[in-house]
């Protein structure tokens, strides 16, 4: 199913609005959880959970994203005045 632009740019909006802020609000409870079993783990090791946590989430919306910040394709071309 091929979405629209304006469909792409909305949801873009969407994820950018409230995904965003739920996925890292989740990502936050997620590493209090291995702080309070485990100890917190060493700074190269936490920093790479968190590149692999943030490109997981986002790698698979990356074609919602793409394109969204140029002009639609589908819009008739504007009157030559």
């Amino acid at each position: 199913m091929a979405l629209t632009h304006k469909t792409k740019k909305r949801l873009s909006l969407f994820i950018l609005l409230i995904g965003l802020p739920l996925y890292i609000a989740l990502m936050v409870g997620v590493m209090g959880l291995v702080y309070d079993n485990f100890g917190q783990p060493p700074l190269l090791v936490e920093l790479a959970i968190y590149i692999v946590l943030g490109v997981l989430a986002f790698f698979p919306l990356k074609p919602i994203f793409l394109g969204t910040s140029r002009e639609d394709p589908d819009a008739p071309p504007p009157d030559p005045e």
